[in-house]
């Protein structure tokens, strides 16, 4: 535990979701849900409007939308999700040298790191600032003494707010919490500690150290005790070593034939040899995930000789061990994934997988089918689109042969008009994302701010236009004009 408020948590205000606002000027202060859209699909970020009708991450889709109905449902756009992280983690590096990124919107720093003297508060409010007028986004940000405090501080300060945890005022914050604000305390160790009469961070540190091992455990009882007394001497780890690389879908309904079964695993492993040659590793052990139509779920694995990223490896061997596994029931989830992660290969693995030097099998090719006509013309909800006449936009949603359109890019003040297409219209295509344009969002005044004295209003000058009038047409984008399909 430090002295000093010297780490620093970071957490982008309902990313996701601020994203797709920040892009779509319709959206605005909406409620706004990303995820998977399908009969099984799952939440992965809602917007704070979306989340006062009771709307969280990890929620079923469908439960979601019962909650809240009038929400815009939107595929996630992880690509222009990436582009934005990486501005953002720039603008830490700025800050300091050692990051430790936990996710594409969230990440610990070390400024104690950083060759300045400035005090951390005042690096804090300029990053927030900073990152703001960069991304037109709003962040989060706790400081503390240690990590531990300041994911606790940063959660406190949302949104778009900065928590200081000054020494000596730990246990202020942490008695009151709930025994789940602890990192390693899930809901069946929640349960555990709740039948023992221990709900709250105080009550964990009351029982003392003795008791909680008693309960959960040397290792688990020990660490549990250290951080509810405010105990935790974790560095902020730069490079934390990735163990595996792994793909899953939840499919919409589940698999029944074998056929489809190893045509997903194939497919599934070439996007797994893709992330794995993105990171430039390899690896030793390839494996599998099967969730059957009970939810029970099967994972097999086997090792090879050497690390590979070579994708005809990675495919025969996924497919091996998904035929050992009864999928006569229906399936519901496959994943492939590889471990034993390595910064080299073995050239020469192309007798693992029964093949030629080529890095084929013998008796087929490999199994590399391109998208059937009917999925690459798929609208979803929030996908980027393209009109010959009407420029870009995105889909509002599609259903018995047409797709809505909305026409409006980030840089409008205004909401873009609407245009509904034939599914198949030669005019229309998938596009590109625009990056967000940032935006003068206001800032909080300070507590002893006092609002300026109200002034007279000058007399319109006739040659003006009024308020009205200007925002009726957005700057540097005209609106095309209605068109009977439009609606």
């Amino acid at each position: 535990m430090r002295s000093a408020p010297t780490i620093l948590h970071l957490d982008m205000d309902a990313f996701f979701a601020a994203v797709e606002q920040a892009s779509k000027p319709s959206l605005r202060g909406k409620p706004v849900v990303v995820g998977g859209l399908g009969p099984r699909g799952v939440v992965a970020t809602a917007s704070y409007e979306a989340r006062v009708h009771g709307v969280h991450s990890a929620m079923a889709m469908a439960h979601a939308r019962r909650l809240c109905p009038n929400a815009a449902y939107l595929v996630p756009r992880f690509g222009l999700y990436r582009q934005i992280s990486e501005t953002v983690m720039g603008l830490l590096a700025e800050v300091s040298p050692l990051i430790e990124p936990l996710s594409l919107d969230e990440a610990f720093v070390d400024l104690e790191a950083a060759d300045s003297q400035e005090d951390p508060r005042a690096v804090a409010v300029r990053l927030r600032a900073t990152i703001r007028e960069a991304t037109g986004l709003t962040a989060s940000v706790g400081l503390a003494g240690s990590k531990l405090l300041a994911k606790i501080a940063s959660e406190k300060a949302k949104p778009d707010g900065l928590v200081v945890v000054d020494p000596g005022t730990e246990r202020a914050l942490l008695d009151p919490l709930p025994v789940r604000a602890l990192w390693g305390v899930g809901p069946a160790t929640a349960e555990h500690l709740r039948r023992a009469g221990i709900a709250t961070v105080a009550e964990i540190a009351h029982a003392g150290e003795h008791e909680l091992v008693r309960l959960l455990g040397k290792a688990h009882g020990t660490s549990l005790h250290a951080m509810a007394v405010g105990l935790d001497n974790r560095p902020v780890v730069a490079d934390r070593d990735v163990k595996s690389i792994s793909v899953e879908d939840t499919f919409d309904h589940d698999l029944t034939d074998r056929a489809q079964v190893r045509h997903e695993i194939d497919r599934l492993a070439d996007r797994c040899v893709q992330r794995l040659r993105g990171a430039g590793r390899s690896g030793r052990t390839v494996v599998v995930k099967v969730r059957r139509f009970d939810f029970s779920t099967l994972t097999r694995s086997e090792t090879l000789r050497a690390p590979t990223d070579d994708p005809v490896v990675v495919r025969e061997t996924a497919r091996r061990l998904v035929d050992g596994v009864d999928t006569t029931g229906g399936v519901r989830l496959l994943g492939v994934g590889v471990a034993g992660l390595a910064d080299f290969t073995q050239e020469d693995l192309f007798a693992q997988s029964g093949g030629d030097p080529a890095g084929l099998p013998a008796d087929r090719e490999a199994p590399v089918a391109p998208p059937s006509p009917e999925r690459a013309r798929t609208w979803w909800p929030g996908q980027d689109v393209t009109h010959t006449q009407y420029g870009p936009g995105w889909v509002q949603g599609s259903g018995v042969g047409r797709v809505t359109v909305r026409f409006e890019v980030p840089a409008d003040t205004a909401p873009g008009r609407v245009r509904t297409f034939v599914m198949d219209d030669p005019e229309l295509s998938h596009s590109d994302p625009l990056l967000p344009v940032p935006r003068v969002l206001p800032e909080p005044l300070p507590q002893s701010a006092q609002p300026p004295e109200p002034q007279p209003p000058e007399p319109p000058s006739p040659s003006a236009p009024s308020r009205a009038t200007r925002s009726a047409q957005p700057a540097g984008h005209s609106p095309p004009a209605t068109s009977p399909k439009s609606r």
